[in-house]
C-alpha cells in the first residue's frame, strides 16, 4: 500500500510510527506538509519513506496514493479534503480531531471510495488510548489500517460525526477553558498546601500548557463552550450561601448522571 500522510506534525508521525510498527502491513510512506522543513525531517525517522513538494499547499499533480491520510488543522481539513481527493485512488482517512466538515468533505468529494475519520483522544507521547471513530465506507484498504490502530494497543469506538463534535464540546473545548481559568486565577503556592483537587488540576495545567496554543485555539473556536465555562463560574461567584449550596447539587447530580 502507497500511504500519503498530509501533515509532518505529531499526529501524522504518531499514526506513521503505527502502521510501520504492524507486522502484516508493508506500507510505502510519504510525507507532505506546507512546512518544507517538516515534510523533510519526518522521512528520516522512517526506512524508506519519502516527502512530497506542496506548492502553496496543492500536491504535484503527477502523483497519486493507494490512501491519503490528513493530518491537517481543523481549520484547513476541509480543503485539504478537496486538494487531495484526486491524489486518493482508493481511500482516505483524517485525523483532524474534528468529524462533521471532513466526513461531510469526503463524502462529496469521494462518494466512491473508502472513507473514515479518527481522533486519538490524546497526545501522541500519551498512546495508547481511546481513538474514536467514523467508519464512514470502510473495506480492504481501510480495514489494516484500522487493525494496525487496535494492535498498538489503542481501543477504538465507533461514533457518528455528530455524536463526536457534540462531545467535544464538553471533554475539550469545555474542559480546557476552565483548567486554563484556574491556572489564570491561582496564586502561586507551596507544593505542601496543595489539596488532591488542587493538585489534580495544577497536573491538568501542565498537560494543557504543554501543548500547541494554536491547537487549542482551532478547538475552541470550533466546539466552543467558554461561554458556558463562564457563565457557570459567574453562577457560583454571585451566589449567596444557599444558591451556592444549590449550583453544588446541581453538580453532584450532574456527575451522577453522567456516570450512569
Amino acid at each position: 500500500m502507497t500511504l500519503c500522510i498530509v501533515g509532518a506534525g505529531a499526529m501524522g508521525r504518531w499514526f506513521a510510527e503505527t502502521v510501520s510498527a504492524a507486522p502484516a502491513l508493508d506500507a510505502d510512506l510519504t510525507f507532505a506538509d506546507t512546512d518544507g522543513d517538516a515534510a523533510r525531517v519526518a522521512p528520516a525517522e522512517f526506512d524508506d519513506a519519502e516527502a512530497v513538494s506542496l506548492a502553496s499547499g496543492v500536491p504535484e499533480a503527477d502523483r497519486t496514493f493507494d490512501t491519503v491520510c490528513l493530518a491537517v488543522p481543523i481549520p484547513a481539513v476541509e480543503a485539504a479534503v478537496a486538494d487531495w481527493a484526486p491524489r486518493a485512488e482508493s481511500a482516505m482517512l483524517d485525523l483532524s480531531g474534528v468529524m462533521g466538515a471532513p466526513v461531510a468533505a469526503m463524502r462529496e468529494h469521494l462518494p466512491d471510495r473508502e472513507r473514515a475519520s479518527l481522533h486519538p483522544l490524546f497526545a501522541p507521547p500519551r498512546a495508547p488510548g481511546n481513538v474514536a471513530l467514523v467508519a464512514d465506507s470502510v473495506g480492504s484498504t481501510l480495514s489494516p489500517l484500522l487493525d494496525a490502530v487496535r494492535e498498538a494497543g489503542n481501543d477504538l469506538f465507533e461514533t457518528t460525526p455528530e455524536e463526536h463534535d457534540e462531545a467535544m464540546t464538553t471533554v475539550q473545548a469545555k474542559s480546557h477553558a476552565a483548567v486554563l481559568a484556574w491556572t489564570l486565577a491561582g496564586d502561586d503556592v507551596r507544593e505542601e498546601f496543595h489539596t488532591p483537587v488542587s493538585a489534580g488540576l495544577s497536573d491538568l495545567a501542565e498537560t494543557v500548557t504543554e501543548g500547541d496554543a494554536r491547537v487549542y485555539a482551532d478547538i475552541q473556536e470550533r466546539f466552543g463552550g467558554a461561554e458556558a465555562v463562564a457563565e457557570a463560574a459567574r453562577e457560583v461567584a454571585d451566589g449567596d450561601r444557599e444558591a451556592f449550596a444549590e449550583l453544588y447539587e446541581r453538580a453532584a447530580a450532574a456527575r451522577l448522571e453522567g456516570e450512569r
